[in-house]
Parts: structure tokens; C-alpha cells; sequence
């Protein structure tokens, strides 16, 4: 990969090492060492947010006094994240006494007049955009952007003049692309408290604005149609049980039969990426977690309350930790319980009964008597199609808000990469 290709000739080509001094960060100590240590305020690399530096969250560890010097952070300091999203970027630029733990390498420029910390933090956003972090850090493994990669990756530097004119540029085209894009990400948003407006007034209220009303008996639900029922959802299910949870390790096959896992789970939907498979034989011997048409999903741990029905598409799937209700046909279709769960009565009740402080999860013990709110059957089918389709028109509203906020950032980092390689004329 050369990342000095199309760079103007009268550039310096360099290691960022030959014009930074690059330190990772101070091992984390929670004890004093002696009474000379002090309590200092520290960065993470959490702080080294995507939009910036990042502290809302705070921390603080012991540092000694012969420590101070090499581990204080001073503005205009260079943050890169050594793991986790390794090569995040930000420039330290706060007020204040900050020390920094060992997930961070701090690059500072030892060129004094010479380098533009603003600068070194576009080059390293481009590092990053091209590849050329993730090729370096071997991420089969876990990603690692040690203070010995940081110092030998490549920095083509333009003169002081430049680089102030190409940190004033992309500081203002990246604010106004990131404005456009918090402003879709707002919209998106609103559009999800629309969508859950919708499901929760037409599983709880019905499609009739007239329709005679009674207490539901739940405060926390408020009235339905007087002709409704509420009824434990153990009481309309044939079965409520788990998926398989034991080991996976040896279980996939490179094709067999689907098996839907929480990450499959999302706004109603099954969105299976053809990425886990099973043997029809290994599914067979766990016959209870195979599924039918109609039974609901329910997410147990991580993004819990995550919901879906079956539709004909999974039929026959199996499927790993997940919550398996399978409605009385007589009494219920899985389309409408779905809806029901993803309401937010049907929210607030699976926060409700969630347990683990550490790992929060969900069990089939206390799901069992979510009070479903039961229409006749025709009416249930009557609010499917109707929620089915306006969720529809939100789906496909969604999509193209996505999609424009793709290409915003898309545009973000071709014009970071034009600038900081010298292809913007005016720039040089």
C-alpha cells in the first residue's frame, strides 16, 4: 500500500516517528505506591470519541511524581486508540490536568513550528479510512496500533503554511458534513418514536377511533376496546421455551440448516445474512428450537426486547438464546403478539422482568405472564396489515436516510484523503 502515491513532490516523506515523540499511555494503577502519589484525572480510550474528545466519562488513577512529566497530556497532543477501534483519532484540546492510561498513544510533535497537530490528526483519519490501519494491526487477531506501528506508519508532510490551510479547510467541510448528518440522525430518530407510537396505539387502542373503551386493569396500560380481553401469555401460547445455549464452537457448517441468533433480530424482522448454518442432523436433536410459522422471537440477552414473527421465509430454522412463544392458533396470531411485544407496554414489561445486574437477560419464567391484550381474531389480522404497512413506508424512509448519510460520509472521507494528499489545488 503506498499511501505516498499522487502526494506533491516538495512534500516531506517520512515515519510519523521521525516528527512525533509517541508514547503509550501509563499502565493503570488503582493503589498508591507510596504517600507521595497523587489522585489524577485520566483518559480511557472511550474518551477518544468518534465525534471528538469525550469527557463525559470520567476516571481517575494514581500517578507518581516521576511519572507526571511523561504521562501528562498537553493540548495539541495527538490521542490515537491502541485497541478496541484501534487508530480512532482525536486532538487533546481541554483545559485542565489529564493523564492517559495505556489504551492510548499519545503522538506529539517534536518539530515545534513545524507540524500542525490538526494537521497529523486529518493524516491519521486517513490512515485509518485507507485501510491501512486495519492491514497493519492483523485484526484476525484483536486489533493492536502499538506506539512501534504508530511511529513507523507513513506521514507525508506539506509546509506550515499548507497544513494550516488543509486543517482550516477540512475543519470546516467535515463541520458542516457532520451537521447534515447529526440532522438525519435526528430524523431517524423521530421516525423510530413514530414507529413506536404506531405499533403501541394499534395494539392497545385498535384502528377505531370510536370503539367503547374499558380499564385494562394495568395502570401502566391504560384503557382498550371494551370488547378486548388481557390474558397471560402462558395461558394463549402452546410453548414458551429457549433456543439452544449450549457451546457453538463446533456446531456451524459451511451450509445446512439456518440458525437465527439475536444479532438476526431486529424491528420485527428476521434479517438472516446467510452466515450460520447447522447440520439437518444436529437440528433434529434439538427439535425444540426449531421453528414454526407464527412463533415469536424474543431477543434474551445483549439487545434485549428484540422481537420477530416467523414468516414461511424461516421455517424450519433453528435457533440459538432465544425466547420461543408459539401462540394458540385459536386465540392468537404471532404477527400481532409480535407487535404487541415491540410496543411500549410491551417494552416497559420485558425492562420489567429482565434480571442480572452485570448480565442483564430475559427467562422464559418471567416472560410467561406478559398480560397480551387479545382482539378478536379477525381484528387482529385487520391491525397486522394495517401496522405491517405503514412500518413498510417507515422501512423504506429509513433506507434512503441511510443511504444519504452513507454518502455524507462517504464525501467526509474522500475529501479528508484529497486534502491531506495534496489533490485539492487550491490547498497547496
Amino acid at each position: 500500500m503506498n499511501l505516498f502515491a499522487e502526494t506533491p513532490e516538495n512534500w516531506t516523506k517520512a515515519s510519523v516517528g521521525t516528527f512525533c515523540e509517541v508514547q503509550l499511555g501509563k499502565m493503570l494503577q488503582n493503589d498508591p505506591s507510596s504517600e507521595r502519589d497523587e489522585l489524577k484525572p485520566y483518559l480511557k480510550a472511550i474518551n477518544v470519541g468518534k465525534e471528538g474528545l469525550d469527557l463525559s466519562h470520567e476516571f481517575s488513577m494514581w500517578i507518581r511524581p516521576q511519572e507526571a512529566d511523561r504521562f501528562r497530556l498537553i493540548k495539541g497532543d495527538i490521542l490515537v486508540s491502541e485497541g478496541g477501534d484501534a487508530g480512532r483519532t482525536v486532538v487533546f484540546d481541554a483545559d485542565g490536568e489529564y493523564y492517559f492510561q495505556n489504551a492510548i498513544n499519545r503522538v506529539r510533535p517534536n518539530h515545534q513550528g513545524k507540524i500542525v497537530p490538526e494537521f497529523i490528526y486529518y493524516w491519521f483519519t486517513f490512515l485509518k479510512i485507507t485501510g491501512y490501519v486495519e492491514m497493519i494491526c492483523n485484526v484476525a487477531t484483536i486489533p493492536h496500533f502499538t506506539a512501534e506501528k504508530v511511529k513507523t506508519a507513513p506521514l507525508a508532510l506539506p509546509s506550515l503554511d499548507t497544513q494550516r490551510c488543509i486543517a482550516r479547510f477540512l475543519d470546516e467541510k467535515t463541520t458542516r458534513i457532520d451537521g447534515l448528518i447529526e440532522k438525519k440522525r435526528l430524523l431517524l430518530e423521530q421516525l423510530a418514536e413514530k414507529r413506536h407510537a404506531l405499533i403501541s396505539r394499534a395494539v392497545t387502542k385498535g384502528l377505531k377511533p370510536d370503539a367503547l373503551m374499558k380499564p385494562s386493569g394495568i395502570d401502566w396500560l391504560g384503557s382498550i376496546p371494551a370488547h378486548w380481553q388481557v390474558i397471560a401469555l402462558n395461558k394463549v401460547t402452546t410453548k414458551i421455551t429457549n433456543g439452544y445455549v449450549g457451546p457453538t464452537r463446533d456446531i456451524f457448517v459451511p451450509e445446512g440448516v439456518r440458525y437465527i441468533q439475536s444479532l438476526h433480530i431486529k424491528d420485527n424482522r428476521i434479517l438472516f445474512g446467510g452466515d450460520y448454518f447447522v447440520q439437518k442432523e444436529w437440528s433434529n436433536l434439538h427439535a425444540k428450537s426449531i421453528l414454526a410459522l407464527g412463533d415469536v422471537l424474543v431477543v434474551q440477552t445483549g439487545d434485549i426486547g428484540q422481537v420477530a414473527h416467523v414468516t414461511t421465509e424461516h421455517v424450519g430454522c433453528n435457533c440459538h438464546a432465544l425466547i420461543i412463544c408459539s401462540p394458540r392458533t385459536d386465540l392468537l396470531i404471532g404477527e400481532f403478539l409480535s407487535w404487541a411485544l415491540c410496543s411500549d407496554y410491551g417494552q416497559r414489561f420485558l425492562q420489567l422482568v429482565k434480571t442480572g445486574a452485570l448480565h442483564p437477560h430475559l427467562n422464559c419464567g418471567n416472560v410467561k405472564y406478559f398480560p397480551v391484550v387479545i382482539p378478536p381474531l379477525k381484528e387482529q389480522a385487520e391491525i397486522n396489515v394495517h401496522v405491517r404497512g405503514r412500518i413498510h413506508e417507515h422501512h423504506y424512509a429509513q433506507a434512503q436516510i441511510e443511504l444519504s448519510m452513507a454518502k455524507l460520509k462517504e464525501y467526509r472521507e474522500a475529501i479528508i484523503t484529497d486534502a491531506v494528499k495534496g489533490k485539492i489545488a487550491e490547498l497547496r
